[in-house]
């Protein structure tokens, strides 16, 4: 895919003899709309994140894509990332690849994601998925902050171990929150933590029930509760190979996916996610070209 680098105004990272293994990451990202088209406002980058701009597709918003230089994220590490999108801007964020977290002797990596919305905004924001090597500590908190008249699509695939390698993330740490709140006062808070015995949450009937790969879809946006019958419609259509469901909760919409196998979870998610955003967003049935190569 034709891409180019955006030149950011940036800190260089220090010397590996002075920082050690754990990294300290910012992006800053501010997208406005300007005579009929969105503009990148203001980035700012600090090692080992990146900004990239690939030539968006027709009827595609701006399209910008997140990479993480260091290749992947181990204990200790503090990464934060901020996109803000101005009143009537439109945007595509996208991981370059699946976010590896590696084993840690004890420290715990850190992810702060904030997305604020203007009236107007429209952002979609999907990550290529985190994989939690056994052994991993990940916390990581997404805020969003809307608009009312703003909307959000976004979505995660957490799996949990190097499946392919035949190893399952057992012990270690994961919390991940979200927070989804709107200037008319709605709020809509989940977090997923998983310590200790990971292996038996995951084979407990009441758990996950032998599932080791879990995606999200979050759709927050005025007329949310009036697509629910529409998500369900397109979940019976594209997820008939994995256990998914839709509901509303506090205005937002949300789609779950859970099963065995992570490629089929992560297909589900991209069929849902294509479908969905056709339906709520009017842009075009398709993923962003990274998830398809």
């Amino acid at each position: 895919m034709p891409a180019s680098a955006v030149t950011l105004p940036s800190e260089p990272a220090p010397a590996p003899a002075e920082r050690g293994p754990a990294t300290v990451g910012e992006l800053d990202v501010r997208i406005a709309r300007r005579d009929g088209r969105e503009v990148l406002a203001h980035a700012f980058a600090r090692a080992p994140l990146r900004l990239m701009l690939p030539r968006a597709g027709d009827g595609e918003p701006l399209t910008g894509v997140v990479v993480n230089t260091a290749g992947g994220v181990v204990g200790g590490d503090r990464h934060r990332i901020d996109v803000a999108l101005g009143e009537g801007a439109g945007a595509l964020i996208v991981g370059q690849a699946a976010e590896k977290v590696y084993r840690s002797a004890g420290a715990v990596a850190r992810i702060d994601c904030r997305y604020r919305l203007e009236a107007g905004a429209v952002l979609e924001a999907l990550p290529q998925g985190t994989i939690l090597f056994d052994g991993a500590r990940l916390v990581r908190r997404t805020t969003v902050e809307r608009h009312p008249e703003a909307t959000l699509l976004a979505g995660e695939v957490l799996v949990f171990g190097r499946l392919g390698m035949g190893e399952a993330f057992a012990r270690g740490l994961l919390h991940d929150r979200w927070e989804v709140a709107c200037d008319d006062g709605a709020r809509w808070i989940d977090a997923l933590r998983l310590e200790h015995d990971i292996a038996r949450l995951l084979d407990a009937r009441a758990g996950f029930a032998g599932a080791r790969a879990l995606a999200t879809v979050i759709y927050a946006a005025a007329d949310a509760p009036a697509l629910i019958a529409a998500a369900r419609e397109i979940l019976d259509a594209t997820a008939d190979s994995v256990r998914a469901a839709a509901t509303v909760v506090q205005g937002v919409l949300l789609a779950r996916f859970l099963g065995a196998d992570a490629a089929a979870v992560r297909a589900a998610l991209g069929g849902f996610w294509a479908a969905f955003r056709a339906c709520a967003l009017a842009r075009p049935a398709r993923l962003p070209v990274l998830w398809t190569r």
